[in-house]
């Protein structure tokens, strides 16, 4: 039962990928259509081909004078003129055939890149719609098989695979009407062989299907072991963890190579099987149709053509046997493929949201509770009115739900009650992208990507001219680090700004949110990871960036949450406290405690 649900699951997976392929299919019709015409016009030649033989056969080699009336239309030629001609007609059939399945294999090779490049691009498109809470639980590694591994293998199967086997189901047919024509009765002795072929090929095409599907995950268990380590080699080499890691790759690795071998195995069985099979067809086919010229009731030519056939129509089977693994793996491929794009985003634009227009910067949060499982809220009932222009330090112990709150604040993710309102406005009300673009965010662990200084500042804003990116750098205090670089601004930074300081790469964060001239600007600990000197600088940078900005800022710096306009305190996810430093220390509250402890702290430390 199991079995037969893994099955059903499967093809249940291929109707889904084909109906998202459809779309991307329609623009290619006339191609499609050209490179099946070219398919069936290749079929005729192949059915075309033992004719000459069969004519030299019949008339030249064997002659059979009950069948002389055939061909009158040779008339009075003489046998080698016969066999020149046959053999010319051949060469032309054979010409013809290459012809057709030169465009033939063109025509899909053009079809299937252009719909397996814009079906990657969807889903890389889609990956990036998803939640950030979809990204927290997925594996990076296990995503990036399924955009580069999945797809490729999707369109190098549909191209050297899947359509070659419609072509061999089409020759199947065809050949199998001509074979009723030349003699029904040897016809029907192939028919009745045909489940003899059926029965091992389906057995065994099941068990391949499921090894299949479970060697997919085994590689993408290794790419997903792969892309982490590499991704913090620093802390690998740090902890000493080059053995541990190295030991789960290699199980991951092993676990594949056996699937892989295993699907071999089964393969090699299928074909084996086929092979057999149809040997014993043949057999049968030349004993019977053998007595059949014997007794009058064929020619050794149709004899010829008739076995031609018969070669021509197990080759469908022999293909299948053949492609099996290859398109159970393309199976279990489209399978992942298709569960990504099933994934819906969390936040999506709403039906009638419009464009937002130029933010002043004023900011509420309306009873706002949200959990990423609605059973465990982190944020519960939060409420606060931030005016245009002000500066919020959120505090609060790691937990507390600082990261989640400024999440709801760029749409990151959509309140489970409540509303998040800009300028009275919530922002359910806009389109994601206009609201997102006027929100500049730094981070603590600042992201360069690979390329140049002058990229990385201009990703803040796209289509920014370089004297504008400039004017951004100088606000950023890091123009003159810059110029003072060989290459200056076509500095290239390295992957993750390896090639710059901490320091520097925050910098160009804040020169990159500086270019964005967003009327909110939210900073999640600039300068935790900073030394004195560093800090202090980045801390001027972060007052001529924010002047005339509403800023949210999560920090543990008593200095910066001092000069804050606006305290939020957070504690389990609640709104314990709110108001100004001096407000907050006349309550003698749980943020005057925190303050009095950590000025304690920082004086012992000094």
């Amino acid at each position: 039962v199991a079995k037969a649900k893994s099955i059903n699951q499967s093809t249940a997976g291929v109707w889904h990928l084909i109906r998202y392929l459809k779309p991307y299919i329609r623009p290619h019709r006339p191609l499609i259509a050209g490179s099946f015409a070219a398919m069936f016009a290749g079929v005729l030649m192949r059915a075309l081909e033992p004719w000459p033989l069969k004519i030299v056969v019949d008339r030249v080699i064997i002659p059979n004078t009950e069948s002389s009336g055939v061909y009158d239309f040779l008339g009075s030629l003489q046998p080698m003129e016969i066999v020149a001609i046959c053999s010319f007609v051949l060469v032309v059939i054979f010409a013809g055939r290459a012809a057709c399945t030169y465009l033939q294999k063109v025509g899909f090779a053009l079809v299937g890149n252009k719909v397996m490049t814009k079906v990657r691009g969807a889903l890389y498109r889609h990956i990036q719609c998803l939640s950030l809470s979809f990204h927290n639980k997925a594996r990076s590694g296990d995503l990036i098989v399924r955009v580069i591994g999945d797809i490729g293998l999707l369109k190098d199967v549909a191209v050297t695979a899947f359509m070659p086997l419609i072509g061999s189901i089409m020759i199947l047919v065809f050949m199998a009407g001509l074979m009723l024509w030349i003699n029904w009765q040897l016809a029907l002795l192939v028919l009745v062989m045909a489940p003899l072929y059926w029965l091992p090929t389906h057995l065994l095409s099941r068990n391949i299907k499921s090894v299949s599907r479970e060697q997919r995950k085994r590689e993408s268990a290794v790419a997903s072991t792969t892309a982490e380590s590499l991704g913090a080699m620093h802390v690998i080499q740090t902890l000493s963890l080059e053995n541990t890691f190295a030991e789960q790759f290699g199980k991951d690795n092993k676990k594949s190579l056996k699937d892989g071998v295993k699907i071999r195995r089964l393969l090699a069985k299928l074909q084996g099987s086929v092979q057999i099979m149809t040997g014993v067809s043949t057999a049968a086919v030349l004993f019977y149709g053998t007595t059949l010229v014997l007794r009058g009731s064929l020619t050794p030519g149709e004899l010829l053509v008739f076995l031609s056939y018969l070669k021509a129509i197990f080759k469908p089977t022999q293909d299948f046997a053949k492609y099996t693994g290859r398109i159970a793996k393309a199976a279990s491929a489209g399978e992942r493929v298709i569960q990504i794009f099933e994934t819906p985003p969390d936040v999506v634009d709403a039906e009638d949201a419009r464009p937002a227009p130029k933010f002043a910067g004023a900011v509420a949060f309306d009873g706002v509770s949200y959990g990423y499982d609605k059973d465990h809220p982190i944020l519960k009932n939060i409420s606060f009115d931030i005016k245009p222009g002000q500066t919020v330090a959120i505090v609060g112990h790691s937990g507390a739900g600082k990261s989640t709150l400024i999440g709801l604040l760029s749409r990151l993710y959509d309140p489970g009650e409540g509303q998040v309102k800009i300028d009275g406005t919530k922002l359910q009300a806009f389109t994601l992208e206009s609201v997102r673009t006027q929100i500049s965010v730094v981070l603590q662990d600042t992201l360069l990507f690979t390329g140049s200084i002058e990229d990385n500042i201009g990703y803040g804003a796209p289509g920014r001219s370089p004297e504008d990116i400039r004017a951004a750098a100088r606000l950023a205090n890091i123009d003159d680090f810059i110029m003072g670089l060989p290459d200056k601004y076509a500095t290239q930074v390295g992957e993750r700004g390896v090639n710059l300081s901490m320091g520097q790469r925050q910098r160009i964060s804040l020169a990159r949110a500086a270019l964005r001239e967003s009327p909110i600007l939210i900073l999640d600990e600039p300068t935790s990871s900073l030394d004195e000197e560093n800090r202090k600088a980045i801390m001027d940078t972060i007052g001529s960036i924010s002047a005339g900005h509403t800023t949210f800022m999560i920090t543990h710096d008593l200095r910066q949450i001092a000069s804050a306009d606006v305290i939020l305190h957070l504690h389990n996810g609640e709104l314990v406290e709110i108001g100004s430093h001096e407000e907050l220390l006349a309550a003698e509250g749980a943020y005057a405690r925190m303050m009095n402890d950590g000025v304690v702290r920082h004086a012992s430390a000094v």
